[in-house]
C-alpha cells in the first residue's frame, strides 16, 4: 500500500517538484551563462573595432622598411635636380641670383622637409595612417567634428580629452569648432581637397618625372623629336604601371638600389663640381642670400619661387606614405642618405652653372653638370630614377584611397594587401589602371617638363599649406602644446608656404588650372558620397530594432511525453507582433543563415531578416545572423575567429561574428558547414561550463539544440542576403533646396548601383543563395 502510495499517490509529488525545480535551476544557469557570452562579445567587439593599426618595428626589420622607402618616397622628390634650375631660370642667371636660389633650395630642404615634416608632421599620425585626410580623422577623434554611424552604437569612442585638462587656448579652440557647422563643414572640406591634391599629383608625378629624364637624351642627340620623347616616356610609364600588382614590399625592395645609386651619384657629382668650379657657392648656407635674392629681384624673384618650390615636390608623398613605412623607417633614410646628397647635388649644379661660359648649363642643369666621362651612366640612372620617381605618387594613391574608402568617403573598390608583415601596403587594381590612363593622356597632351611644371607646382604648396593648419590644431587640441610654440611656429610655416603658394597661383591660367579642377571633381565626389552614406544611415538607423519589438512567444503547456519533452514542459510558439503584420510563424526546415552588415553589440536584429520573416510569416528551423569583422591583421587564428551568442526571444537563433584578417579567405564554399560546427562547439561548450555545478537537467534541451542544428543542416542551408534599393523621398520646402537635394542624392545612388560591393568576392553556391529585396527611401 505504501509502495504503491509513494508511486502513484500524493508522496510522488516531491520527486517531480525537485525535476522541475532542477530543471529551472539549469535553465537559470543557462541564462547566465548566455549573458556571459553576450558581454564577452561586447567586449571584443569593441576591442575589434577600436583596435589600434600603427606597427612599430626596430633593428634589421627598421633598416629594411627604410630601405625600402627609399625605393619608393624618395623617387619623386628625389629626381627634382632634373629640372628646377631650368624651371627657375629662362635665361643665364648672375652668380650672386645662383647663390641667392640655392640658398633658398637650401633652406627649404631645411625647413619645409626636414624640421616640418620629419620632425614635426610625422608625429600627427592618426593611428600610423599619414596624409591631410589622416589628419583630419585624427583631429576627429579627439574633438566632437564629425556625423558617426548611428548603426554601431557604443562600439566606436572619442579620445577626447577632458575639458579640465586642456589648456584655455585649446579649449577655446575646440569649442569653436564642435560648436560651429562652418567650421566643420570647413575642415571636411579643407581634410578632403587635401587628398584630391595628392591625388590630382599622382596623375602629374610621373608624367613630369619620366619626361624629365627622357628629354636629357637630347643633349646626346639634338635630333630627337617631341613625338619620340613623348611615346618613349608613355611607354616606360605603362609598364611601370603593370608592375604595381608585385606589392609596395617587393617594388620597394626592387626599386631601392636605382633611387640610392641615383642619389649618391647626385652626391658625387655635386663634390666634384663644388671642387673643380666654384666652391664659393656654399655661401648659399647662409639665409642672408635668400633675402637678398628676393629684394633684389622684386617681382621677378618672387616670381622664380613657382621654380624654386619643385626642388621639394613629393614632400606630401613622404607624409602620405607613412602608414606603408612608418616614422622612424622614413626620418632615418631621410636624414641619412636623401637629405645630404640633395643638397649637395644643388650645390654641385649651381657651381657648374655660375662658371658655364657657354650659358646653356641651366637648360637642363643635370646632363650639363654631370662629371666628365659619365654622361650615358647618368642618362641611364636618371632614366631608372625617374621611372621610380612616379612610384612615390601611385604608392600614396593607394593609401590615401584605402583611408578615405575607410571613412565612408569614397565607393568600395577592390583592395589587394600586398604583404604580410606590413598591414598598410595595398594595391588597388581599378586606381592602378585609371591613374595609368590619365597619366599617358597628361604626358602626351603637355609633352614638356616646363609646361608640366606650371600645374605640378601648385598641387604640392596648397596640400602644403593645408597640412600646416592642421598640425597646428593638432597641436594645441590633441598635443596641448602651448599657443606661444605653437603660433610662433605656424606663422613662419605658414609665410614660407605662402609665399610659393602666391607664386604658384600665377600658374593657374597657363595649366595649373587642370589639377585644381581634378582636385575640386574629386573632392566633390568625396563629399557627396559622404554625405549620402550619412542620409543612408539615418534612414537605416530608424529600421534597427529588437527581437522584442517584431516578435512574440505564446506559450503553451504540452501534456505528452516524447521527444525531449518533459510532462508539462513548456512549448512556445513564435508570433509576429501586431504592428508588423500579426500572424503565426512557422518553421521551415533548414539552416538559413542571414548576413548581417553591422553586427554591432546591441540587441537588433538584421534588416533582411525583419523583411523575410514579415513578407513570407516563415522561419528556417534553425536561424544564424552572420557578421563578417576585418580586423587589421594578415590572419586571425581559427580558434579566435568565431565570437557566438544566442539571439534572445528567437528560439535556436544565433549571432555568429567572423573575425577575419585581410589575407583570410573565408567566403568559401563551405562557409554553411563551418559555421554549423562553430554553432554546436558552442552549444556544447555552454553544457559543459554548467554540468559541474548543475544537475544534467539541461542536457535533453542541449541535446534537442543540436538534434535541430543537425537536421537543419542535412535538410538545406540557405544563405540570405539583403538587396536594398534605395529611392529619394520626397520633401516639402524650398523648391531650389529640394531640387539640389534631389540630384546629389540620385548622384549618390546611381554611383552605389555601380560600385563593387562588400561581398562582391562571394564564393559559394548560388543555387543556396536568396536576395529578399526592399525598399528604403532617404
Amino acid at each position: 500500500m505504501t509502495g504503491r502510495r509513494d508511486d502513484d499517490g500524493d508522496d510522488a509529488r516531491p520527486d517531480k517538484d525537485g525535476q522541475e525545480a532542477s530543471f529551472a535551476a539549469a535553465v537559470d544557469c543557462q541564462t547566465d551563462w548566455d549573458l556571459d557570452q553576450e558581454e564577452k562579445a561586447r567586449q571584443i567587439a569593441e576591442e575589434d573595432l577600436n583596435r589600434g593599426k600603427k606597427q612599430s618595428f626596430s633593428g634589421k626589420v627598421l633598416l629594411w622598411l627604410a630601405w625600402q622607402s627609399t625605393g619608393v618616397i624618395y623617387g619623386d622628390i628625389g629626381t627634382s635636380p632634373l629640372y628646377v634650375y631650368s624651371s627657375t631660370f629662362s635665361s643665364q642667371p648672375s652668380r650672386d641670383d645662383l647663390v641667392g636660389a640655392l640658398s633658398i633650395i637650401i633652406w627649404s630642404l631645411t625647413l619645409i622637409v626636414t624640421v616640418k615634416y620629419c620632425f614635426i608632421v610625422l608625429n600627427a599620425d592618426d593611428d600610423g595612417q599619414g596624409g591631410t585626410f589622416a589628419l583630419y580623422s585624427l583631429l576627429s577623434r579627439y574633438a566632437n567634428i564629425v556625423y558617426r554611424d548611428p548603426n554601431t552604437p557604443g562600439l566606436i569612442h572619442l579620445d577626447r580629452h577632458l575639458t579640465n585638462d586642456m589648456k584655455p587656448v585649446g579649449k577655446s579652440v575646440r569649442g569653436f569648432i564642435e560648436n560651429s557647422s562652418a567650421a566643420k563643414f570647413a575642415l571636411k572640406a579643407i581634410g578632403v581637397l587635401g587628398v584630391s591634391m595628392v591625388l590630382a599629383d599622382g596623375v602629374l608625378t610621373p608624367a613630369q618625372s619620366v619626361l624629365g629624364a627622357i628629354q636629357g637624351i637630347k643633349v646626346a642627340n639634338a635630333d630627337l623629336g617631341t613625338s619620340e620623347v613623348v611615346g618613349i616616356s608613355c611607354a616606360i610609364l605603362i609598364v611601370l604601371f603593370a608592375v604595381q600588382p608585385f606589392g609596395t614590399s617587393r617594388l620597394g625592395t626592387s626599386f631601392a638600389p636605382v633611387v640610392v645609386v641615383w642619389l649618391l651619384f647626385n652626391l658625387c657629382s655635386g663634390i666634384y663640381n663644388l671642387a673643380m668650379h666654384d666652391y664659393t657657392v656654399l655661401r648659399a648656407f647662409s639665409p642672408h642670400y635668400a633675402f637678398a635674392y628676393l629684394i633684389r629681384n622684386g617681382s621677378e624673384g618672387w616670381k622664380s619661387l613657382g621654380g624654386l618650390l619643385l626642388a621639394f615636390t613629393g614632400v606630401e608623398a613622404l607624409f602620405a606614405d607613412l602608414g606603408a613605412f612608418g616614422k622612424r623607417a622614413i626620418q632615418l633614410s631621410w636624414l641619412c642618405l636623401a637629405y645630404p646628397c640633395l643638397v649637395f647635388a644643388y650645390i654641385g649644379q649651381a657651381a657648374f652653372i655660375s662658371t658655364d661660359e657657354s650659358e646653356t648649363a641651366y637648360t637642363n642643369p643635370f646632363f650639363y653638370t654631370v662629371p666628365p666621362g659619365s654622361f650615358y651612366f647618368g642618362m641611364v640612372i636618371s632614366v631608372l630614377a625617374a621611372i621610380v620617381a612616379s612610384q612615390a605618387m601611385i604608392t600614396s594613391t593607394f593609401q590615401l584611397l584605402s583611408q578615405v574608402m575607410r571613412l565612408s568617403y569614397f565607393p568600395h573598390i577592390k583592395t589587394v594587401h600586398t604583404s604580410r608583415k606590413f598591414h598598410e601596403q595595398v594595391y588597388m587594381p581599378l586606381a592602378n589602371w585609371l591613374l595609368m590612363i590619365g597619366t599617358v593622356i597628361v604626358t602626351a597632351v603637355y609633352n614638356n617638363t616646363t609646361s608640366l611644371g606650371n600645374a605640378y607646382g601648385v598641387c604640392v604648396i596648397i596640400v602644403t599649406m593645408i597640412t600646416t593648419c592642421i598640425v597646428s590644431l593638432v597641436a594645441i587640441i590633441i598635443w596641448k602644446t602651448p599657443s606661444f610654440i605653437v603660433l610662433p611656429l605656424f606663422l613662419v610655416f605658414a609665410a614660407l608656404d605662402g609665399a610659393y603658394m602666391s607664386s604658384a597661383l600665377r600658374k593657374v591660367p597657363h595649366g595649373a588650372w587642370f589639377t585644381l579642377l581634378l582636385a575640386f571633381i574629386l573632392s566633390s565626389i568625396f563629399i557627396l558620397w559622404r554625405w549620402g552614406k550619412e542620409q543612408q544611415w539615418t534612414a537605416e538607423a530608424k529600421d534597427r530594432i529588437a527581437p522584442s519589438e517584431l516578435l512574440q512567444l505564446s506559450p503553451t503547456r504540452s501534456t505528452s511525453i516524447g521527444d525531449g519533452q518533459r510532462e508539462g514542459g513548456p512549448q512556445l510558439t513564435l508570433m509576429l507582433k501586431p504592428a508588423f503584420g500579426g500572424g503565426k510563424i512557422s518553421a521551415a526546415s533548414g539552416l538559413g543563415i542571414f548576413f548581417d552588415k553591422v553586427g554591432s553589440g546591441d540587441n537588433a536584429i538584421p534588416r533582411v531578416f525583419t523583411q523575410f520573416i514579415r513578407k513570407f510569416k516563415a522561419r528556417p528551423g534553425v536561424i544564424v545572423f552572420f557578421h563578417m569583422r576585418p580586423l587589421p591583421q594578415p590572419t586571425v587564428p581559427p580558434e579566435q575567429r568565431f565570437v557566438i551568442t544566442r539571439v534572445q526571444q528567437i528560439p535556436s537563433a544565433y549571432r555568429l561574428v567572423l573575425r577575419h584578417g585581410y589575407m583570410d579567405d573565408v567566403l568559401t564554399p563551405d562557409l554553411g558547414r563551418i559555421i554549423t560546427n562553430e554553432v554546436s562547439i558552442f552549444i556544447t561548450r555552454g553544457i559543459a561550463v554548467d554540468n559541474s555545478s548543475v544537475s544534467p537537467g539541461l542536457r535533453p534541451a542541449a541535446h534537442e539544440e543540436l538534434k535541430a542544428l543537425n537536421d537543419a543542416q542535412d535538410a538545406q542551408i540557405v544563405y540570405v542576403m539583403g538587396k536594398q534599393v534605395m529611392r529619394v523621398r520626397q520633401d516639402n520646402g524650398n523648391i531650389i533646396r529640394r531640387l539640389a537635394r534631389v540630384i546629389g542624392l540620385e548622384t549618390f545612388l546611381w554611383i552605389r548601383e555601380n560600385s563593387r560591393t562588400k561581398l562582391a568576392d562571394l564564393d559559394i553556391d548560388y543555387n543556396n543563395l536568396v536576395e529578399v529585396g526592399f525598399v528604403k527611401e532617404i
